[in-house]
């Protein structure tokens, strides 16, 4: 089996550990891959080499845990993380030990968090050593923690999170003993930071198998802990010729089973979000039909503060509040003047908007007319850019005798419009319209 350039590279690094008389092995997730016969995406290098004894072999190193007995080397290009075997002292602050010392292979395997991340990997025997039984588990596809689950929950309350995003992306069952701690702590997953929480769910919702990481997420309590405003979806009825398929949940849940597999953050948090607001908007009329007016103005409201609570970044926030604020929208294309439509589909989120809308539909009515319909027009305006260079600019309008102001962006507007719809297709005739329509002496 051919060795890949990461993998060379931290092989060497072991070697000139082991040259000098010390224990390195491969540890962690590399491990767990390299026993699934997968390609490890990174690889942690573990040993009995104190962090000062690692900086003085390496040439190129930096201190991020030297505390902690973490050092990163860098070498060929890559850079590996080595720690020195250790145990941890009591954990104050949910997060990090107290203090550590410097220990065994054995003790160190028992202070990880999953038996699947447990294990050791010898690159000089090409040898597995396995303290905690992780093998077994993963022959058995089974998440579990090592040791006491609510210790090991109690020392890094993002270990709750990380067993759920195991078991989604791994397509794993979580151990019932682990499972019993998770849910008996899931209302203490919020005492660790936004950023921390954020990236697992990240990582659980755009796995392929992210509907699996979403009833987990439901069934543990930390979605109820984490995004309250889902929980609160449960039991919202909608109007069943719309919505055969059930409540807001569930609708919700089904979308995601719509999706493809390769999803952007946007596009799939406007889908968890995208209906956020109808809790707070339902009522029900005089002929007795449930309604949710504004939901989607109120939602790109809500969308934007939970995004923000969960520390996401202005682009991902901004694109994802736009879709929640847009999603209504698709059920009026039919009827958008040319210039309207060209604009709406000319904007930078249409593409994951219109993914949002197939979903949206597949997820309820199962009608998909304008969806088939944005798609033939996407085609019909493939030939040419859908916002063209404009014919006329605020120059021109100068040179016409117009004075700057606020009417310049009505006048250009009024010409782009035009031109999108095909009445004005050259420069000549763009400016004779304007001179037409807005002569120096009728501006105001």
């Amino acid at each position: 089996m051919k060795i890949l350039p990461m993998e060379k590279a931290a092989r060497e690094v072991a070697a000139r550990l082991r040259e000098e008389g010390h224990i390195a092995y491969f540890a962690g997730g590399c491990v767990r891959d390299i026993v699934r016969g997968e390609t490890p995406k990174d690889f942690d290098i573990a040993t009995d080499a104190k962090p000062e004894i690692v900086q003085k072999l390496f040439p190129r190193t930096y201190a991020v845990g030297a505390h902690f007995g973490v050092i990163i080397v860098l070498e060929n290009g890559f850079q590996f993380e080595v720690a020195t075997f250790r145990s941890d002292e009591a954990y104050i602050d949910g997060r990090r030990p107290s203090a550590v010392h410097f220990s065994s292979p054995e003790e160190d395997a028992k202070r990880r968090d999953f038996t699947i991340n447990g294990m050791f990997y010898d690159p000089v025997a090409e040898k597995v050593i396995d303290f905690v039984g992780g093998r077994a588990d993963i022959d058995a596809k089974l998440v579990r923690a090592i040791g006491d689950p609510a210790q090991r929950f109690a020392e890094d309350r993002l270990r709750m999170l990380r067993a759920v995003r195991f078991a989604t992306v791994l397509d794993y069952t979580i151990d019932t003993h682990t499972w019993d701690a998770l849910v008996a702590n899931a209302t203490s997953i919020n005492e660790i930071s936004a950023e921390r929480i954020r990236d697992e769910l990240v990582r659980i919702f755009l796995s392929p198998n992210k509907t699996r990481g979403w009833d987990l997420l439901d069934s543990s309590g930390l979605m109820r802990a984490i995004l309250p405003e889902l929980d609160r979806m449960k039991g919202v009825l909608q109007p069943e010729q719309f919505h055969p398929e059930g409540d807001v949940f569930e609708h919700t849940r089904l979308m995601l089973q719509f999706l493809p597999e390769k999803v952007s953050v946007p596009l799939v948090f406007a889908v968890l979000l995208h209906d956020v607001a109808k809790p707070v908007t339902a009522t029900i009329d005089e002929t007795g039909r449930i309604r949710f007016s504004g939901h989607d103005r109120a939602g790109a409201q809500m969308a934007e503060e939970i995004m923000r609570r969960l520390r996401f970044s202005g682009a991902e926030t901004e694109a994802t509040v736009e879709m929640v604020r847009q999603h209504m929208v698709f059920k009026d294309v039919p009827k958008m003047r040319e210039a309207k439509l060209k604009r709406f589909m000319a904007r930078p989120t249409f593409d994951d908007e219109l993914e949002l809308h197939r979903v949206d539909c597949q997820g309820s009515h199962r009608m998909l007319d304008n969806y088939e319909f944005l798609l033939r027009k996407r085609e019909e305006f493939a030939n040419e850019p859908i916002i063209p260079p404009p014919l006329v600019r605020g120059t021109d309008l100068i040179a016409l005798g117009l004075k700057p102001g606020p009417k310049f962006g009505e006048i250009l507007e009024a010409v782009e419009t035009r031109q999108l719809e095909g009445d004005l297709r050259t420069r000549e005739e763009a400016l004779e319209w304007v001179k037409r329509e807005y002569s120096p002496g009728e501006q105001r």
